[in-house]
């Protein structure tokens, strides 16, 4: 006699999870690379989107995720979701949206910056050295390929630059655009996006270390200045 099964057929494919994880209901989509950010009380730190559903995603993180009030992240095309941190293990954390989202339009990213390099906004003064000389500078966002900042000294688009800031090594860059007293800079090498992270982890809180199975960016503004130093202004 035919036995009968009476189990459920076997659900379809998602993501694997850490143990630990939530159970979810909805169908989970695995994402090529995708950086966005997360927004942290304000303060703003890169990450990956490794997958998402309409209820929750799975991010890669380059530096712990500090205690927080609000936590919101923030996809290339600047569309912002609040979600809340449900676990953590190594370097990646699983977060549950405060409402369910449009997972499709989180795949598809629809706008025109979708595709734009994503940038940080900070608040950190520094010094730029242009021309043998120094001027004061207020650091405005950073990417991994450059900076916005704002400089009461006028400068010339293609100038090459010198900046430096309490959070990281001498950067070179040169004049993208301005609109004095802003200016767009592209830097001479680009920071890697666990180089990046250590940087503005320092300017939030100080002391983060890397999250387990990152790398430390800490010799990134080294690297970059060997490969001005020739060129670089005094």
């Amino acid at each position: 006699m035919a036995q009968h099964n009476d189990q459920p057929p076997p659900a379809p494919a998602i993501s694997a999870d850490p143990v630990g994880a939530e159970l979810r209901a909805a169908p989970r989509f695995t994402l090529l690379i995708r950086v966005a950010k997360l927004v942290v009380d304000g303060a703003e730190y890169p990450c990956v989107l490794r997958d998402a559903s309409d209820t929750g995603a799975k991010v890669r993180v380059f530096t712990p995720i500090p205690p927080h009030r609000e936590l919101l992240i923030e996809l290339g095309n600047g569309q912002r979701h609040a979600a809340r941190l449900v676990w953590t293990a190594a370097d990646h954390a699983g977060l549950q949206f405060d409402s369910p989202i449009d997972v499709q339009a989180v795949i598809d990213e629809p706008g025109s910056n979708a595709r734009r390099q994503v940038r940080l906004r900070l608040a950190i003064d520094g010094m730029l050295h242009s021309g043998g000389e120094r001027a004061a500078i207020h650091l405005h966002d950073i990417s991994q390929q450059g900076a916005g900042i704002s400089c009461d000294k006028w400068l010339m688009v293609h100038e090459l630059v010198r900046l430096e800031t309490p959070v990281a090594p001498p950067i070179y860059a040169k004049v993208r655009w301005r609109d004095h007293p802003r200016y767009g800079l592209v830097f001479e090498q680009t920071f890697k996006l666990d180089e990046l992270a250590q940087i503005v982890a320092r300017l939030h809180g100080g002391r983060h270390e890397p999250a387990p199975g990152g790398q430390n960016g800490s010799h990134a503004g080294h690297r970059i200045g060997a490969a001005a130093a020739r060129t670089a202004p005094r």
